[in-house]
């Protein structure tokens, strides 16, 4: 099945299905083996791990180069987070094309306006695209793609913006009108309350996707119980790899020395198995005369 299908059929399975973030090929390798069936590629993670903000001051070919090493390190799918699709609805079809040659199986786009701002960063201040322009970007990328599994989905920021639920609603069926595969609707509340009041409006119409980074003691069960289709776990990684990399920083600067976390880090055999460099050794006795092959 191709990273597409496998995509597709996350947002039509039956049951509820759950990605995480990953910000580059390292990271989307563990993701892997941890078990998920699928990658959220976060823009706030790829940026920061770049050491910019999430203001799309990296380039989009820039994030695309990081997925590129994600997609080629990897055989489940990637969603990549694509913030407003980079520009008008132009620059959403060449997106399309470019994720599509990557096997990028997924993309979401959200109804913000560029240059995007994060939306936990005074959400009420930021504006929000006219829901006809957003409607066409969505049908330009439909009509964009070649690869008939590739999934377009619509985030909805209507209550990151104080919108409220009619606005949420009304621009989710908008969307999903315009041909988006699922709906992500996003809430910033410290509780699910204002996603269970759209999941009870909704009644069905469409696979929705969430992402509760705001309200995580909210059991799995209450989601499957209101109908979402797919959750994101969409910054742990970054957030993980940031505590770990302080306090080995920090401790290695304090004791000036390595025994301080030697026996708590991951061994250089280890980083070497991450990189699968067993298949480029077996390649080495294949492919490389004997009189140039450092094994023999």
């Amino acid at each position: 099945m191709s990273k597409s299908a496998q995509f597709r059929a996350l947002l039509d399975s039956p049951d509820l299905e759950f990605i995480l973030e990953a910000h580059d090929g390292l990271s989307a390798k563990i993701v892997e083996e941890a078990g998920f069936k699928g990658i959220w590629g976060s823009g706030l993670a790829i940026s920061a791990s770049l050491g910019v903000r999430v203001n799309n001051e990296a380039s989009w070919t820039q994030v695309l180069d990081v997925v590129e090493f994600m997609s080629d390190a990897t055989g489940i799918p990637i969603m990549l987070d694509a913030d407003t699709g980079y520009g008008n609805f132009n620059n959403v079809r060449r997106l399309v094309a470019k994720l599509e040659q990557r096997g990028v199986a997924a993309m979401c786009i959200e109804d913000k306006l560029f240059p995007k701002t994060n939306s936990f960063i005074g959400g009420e201040t930021q504006p929000l695209a006219d829901v006809e322009e957003f409607s066409l970007k969505i049908r330009a990328a439909k009509d964009s793609q070649t690869d008939s599994s590739f999934s377009v989905v619509a985030r909805v920021e209507a209550f990151i913006a104080g919108w409220g639920l009619d606005e949420a609603l009304l621009r989710a069926h908008a969307y999903r009108e315009a041909g988006a595969d699922a709906i992500l609707m996003h809430s910033k509340e410290s509780g699910p309350d204002q996603i269970t009041a759209f999941m009870r409006e909704w009644n069905g119409a469409g696979p929705v996707v969430v992402v509760p980074t705001m309200y995580p003691a909210t059991p799995p069960e209450h989601f499957e119980d209101i109908g979402v289709s797919l959750v994101i776990w969409a910054n742990h990684m970054l957030r993980a790899s940031i505590t770990a990399m302080q306090s080995t920083a920090q401790r290695i600067h304090e004791t000036r020395s390595l025994m301080s976390v030697e026996g708590e880090i991951a061994t250089v055999a280890e980083i070497f198995r991450l990189q699968d460099a067993a298949e480029l050794k077996d390649a080495e006795a294949r492919y490389l005369p004997r009189s140039l092959n450092p094994g023999t």
